[in-house]
């Protein structure tokens, strides 16, 4: 009966560990639509830290910056933001009034996020792109974060079924063969991963930080670039631990309209 219990145990350990391993952790920066028009004048933006397709929160902390970048001028936002809840948990959230045409790039970097499951702190550098009143130049250029995802594919006006294509850099130069993790925004539960390996999709890039995903469905999709810090931090109880650090970009894609 022991040898038993004990086997339960471990398969159930087992179970539980590849849970948790397929829950992908996600800086997520969502405005109300990647596109601006006459007809809407401006963009609300939200703030969390969340797993996107299984829609499970986590708390954020007010993030270490926030800012917004349009021809290259860096625009502060950290102030602006106004604590919400995203997924039952802290998060943030701000409303931007778009004044010119142009192209948006929004970045948060986040205090770091301590994972007692990871036995690490966890920094995702999260952007997403906007653009406004018919302009379409400079969607291309990095930001400047210390990791990021730059975009290849021009990351609005587009649909389901598109292949989008980013390189990963880390300090301004590529990162050869990073590791990409992909997820739908789950935006209203409806949707069922067939297994753990579904939730969350994974890609290599190419010796030259660049790779593809085609995305299935309409809905906000997530990119995570994941690497590991030349640092450590320390633990809640002082002890240094390794650092997760995350290159997340979030692009939306339309369905077609009409019949």
């Amino acid at each position: 009966m022991i040898r038993k219990m004990l086997f339960a145990g471990c398969v159930a350990g087992l179970v539980l560990g590849a849970t948790a391993q397929a829950m992908a952790h996600f800086g997520m920066v969502i405005p109300s639509g990647n596109i601006v028009t006459q007809e809407k004048k401006s963009v609300d933006l939200t703030l969390s830290f969340s797993h996107p397709f299984e829609l499970i929160g986590m708390d954020m902390d007010k993030p270490a910056k926030f800012y917004v970048v349009r021809n290259g001028k860096k625009t502060d936002l950290v102030n602006n933001l106004r604590r919400t809840s995203v997924m039952g948990h802290a998060a943030w959230q701000t409303t931007y009034r778009v004044k010119r045409p142009g192209v948006y790039q929004f970045a948060m970097e986040p205090k770091p996020y301590w994972e007692p499951a990871e036995d690490l702190s966890i920094i995702h550098y999260t952007k997403t792109i906007v653009a406004a009143y018919g302009a379409d130049e400079g969607w291309d250029e990095p930001v400047g974060l210390p990791t990021e995802i730059v975009p290849l594919l021009r990351p609005f006006g587009n649909y389901a079924g598109n292949s989008f294509t980013g390189q990963v850099l880390m300090n301004g130069k590529p990162v050869p063969h990073a590791e990409v993790e992909v997820e739908l925004y789950n935006r209203d539960g409806s949707l069922q991963a067939p297994s753990d390996y579904h939730v969350t999709q994974v890609i290599k890039a190419d010796k030259n930080g660049v790779f593809t995903f085609t995305c299935p469905r309409a809905g906000w999709w997530g990119f995570a670039a994941l690497s590991e810090a030349d640092y450590t931090i320390p633990d809640p109880e002082g002890n240094a631990k390794p650092v997760e650090l995350g290159a997340v970009l979030w692009i939306y894609l339309d369905r077609y309209q009409g019949k």
